[in-house]
């Protein structure tokens, strides 16, 4: 008998009342018993156990980066901070305090290498600004793009490699920070920020400017072709002698583009310059400033696609109110020049091919940097830059400063406004009133009433004079312009 006939014969009868009964009590008591241990093990608190307890156990219930309330929601007032973006500090740029020398460095990228789309395109153009605050001086430094340096971290090169090595090797601050290195370490300054702009945001701000303040003039020393950039705009030669107008932007890019004079490339910088000083003169015109600011904010909104800086728009906006008091007539201007003597033509093979380069006379190229990144010439000290902390440094500039000082003594020690006003006096600090206080002060402020800041950066280095106690409030009508209300963290530094 198979398995089949085996099945066929047996006889399945319908089950009984008692044993419904039966099955039915069976599952009822193990559904009970299956909740009760579920929420008894559930609510478990006299042993950790893994996991968190529902909502119907009554709990609060802490956990590593959350906690549960009694109706089941998270709480989130506890939650660690979600952690910040933070950028690698040495690609922060320094804050600029409004007082300290400031260099930028001007950036324009080789348009053939944009063209033709191969790789991070090398710098056409390194124009280095500089202003110094306190003496209200101004320069810039044009660097040649052949010139023989050395890049950090890469060796030597033509310095308009700079920019590509840092893009494609993405160091932090990318190809930027890797190009004010390079200069920094050249000319022996530091850099503090950059502004790198697009080809058609110039033409835009240049157009801009000249709907303001009108057609800048220039005085071409050659014949030479002005050539768009772009299609839509024909060429445009430009023949030498006395003042020649350009009411386009476009017209002005193309004249500080242009290389093919006899000069070459320090003719080109020089013709940057030229324009850079052009334009200087629409934007500080008296008549056309007031309507320049009121413009700035909608510009760089319309147009910081095309512009990368470093430099926050606050203080790009307070260094054009600084550029109003620098006269155009005292802006030092230089270029790196080989037939002066500051660099020397020569031959090496760069990735296998020879290749012309210029080599730094860097004796002669001091001297020229000293004339433009000092107050009075090379044998004037460079006014100190961010970042530089030296007492004697800040001691030499509050002597030129002349700051007119007011101390006032809030300890109430016989004496104190009269003995520091000598001490300080010592230092070169132009003491001209002592008095009273008239409230006590346990710690020291200094009230600003007027421009001058190396005192105050003396004050900090000197005595540890932190940001919170220094105010500033200014006031033309003030017989002094810094006001040092002695408090008794310093009293005790005074002989």
């Amino acid at each position: 008998m198979d398995r089949f006939e085996f099945l066929k014969n047996i006889k399945i009868g319908r089950p009984t009342i008692p044993q419904i009964i039966f099955w039915g009590v069976t599952v009822a008591l193990a559904v009970a018993v299956y909740i009760l241990l579920g929420n008894f093990v559930q609510c478990w608190t006299f042993t950790e156990l893994p996991g968190i307890p529902p909502a119907q156990c009554g709990v609060t219930t802490s956990g590593d980066n959350f906690e549960v309330n009694a109706d089941g929601t998270q709480q989130t007032a506890e939650l660690p901070a979600a952690p910040e973006a933070a950028v690698p500090v040495d690609v922060l740029p320094p804050t600029w305090d409004g007082a300290s020398r400031i260099n930028i460095l001007f950036i324009g990228l080789d348009s053939r290498d944009l063209e033709a789309n191969q790789g991070p395109p090398r710098t056409d153009t390194m124009l280095l600004f500089t202003v110094d605050p306190v003496s209200k001086t101004a320069g810039m430094l044009s660097i040649p793009r052949d010139m023989w340096v050395n890049i950090p971290g890469f060796g030597y090169s033509r310095i308009n490699t700079a920019y590509p090595s840092g893009e494609g090797a993405k160091l932090p601050g990318g190809g930027p920070a890797l190009a004010m290195k390079t200069v920094s370490q050249f000319l022996g300054v530091p850099v503090h920020y950059y502004v790198q702009v697009d080809f058609n945001v110039f033409i835009r701000m240049v157009d801009e400017l000249i709907n303001i303040g009108g057609c800048i003039h220039v005085e071409p020393s050659e014949k030479m072709i002005l050539d768009p950039i772009g299609p839509g705009m024909d060429k445009v030669v430009f023949t030498p002698g006395g003042d020649r107008p350009l009411c386009q932007g476009w017209k002005v890019l193309a004249y500080a583009r242009n290389r093919h004079t006899s000069g070459g490339d320090t003719d080109r910088a020089r013709r940057q310059q030229e324009v850079v000083l052009a334009l200087a003169d629409i934007i500080f015109d008296t008549n056309n400033f007031p309507q320049f600011i009121s413009n700035a904010p909608r510009l760089y909104n319309e147009l910081s696609y095309g512009i990368k800086t470093d430099m926050a728009f606050d203080d790009a906006v307070k260094l054009a109110m600084l550029g109003r008091e620098v006269s155009l007539e005292s802006i030092r201007t230089g270029v790196i020049d080989p037939q002066q003597g500051m660099a020397i033509f020569d031959n090496t093979v760069l990735n296998g091919e020879a290749a012309s380069i210029l080599k730094p006379v860097m004796d002669k190229i001091r001297v020229l940097r000293d004339e433009i990144f000092t107050s009075t010439g090379p044998t004037s000290p460079v006014a100190v830059p961010i970042g530089y902390t030296d007492v004697n440094l800040f001691a030499q500039a509050m002597q030129q400063e002349e700051a007119r000082v007011r101390i006032m003594d809030g300890t109430f020690t016989p004496g104190l406004d009269q003995r520091a006003g000598a001490v300080f006096q010592s230092y070169g600090m132009t003491v001209t009133e002592v008095a009273p206080s008239p409230e006590v002060y346990s710690q020291t402020v200094i009230v600003v009433y007027g421009p001058k800041l190396y005192t105050i950066k003396w004050m900090q280095a000197a005595f540890g004079i932190s940001d919170r106690q220094i105010r500033f409030s200014p006031d033309p009508n003030q017989n002094v312009d810094i006001e040092i209300r002695l408090g008794s963290d310093i009293a005790g530094s005074i002989p």
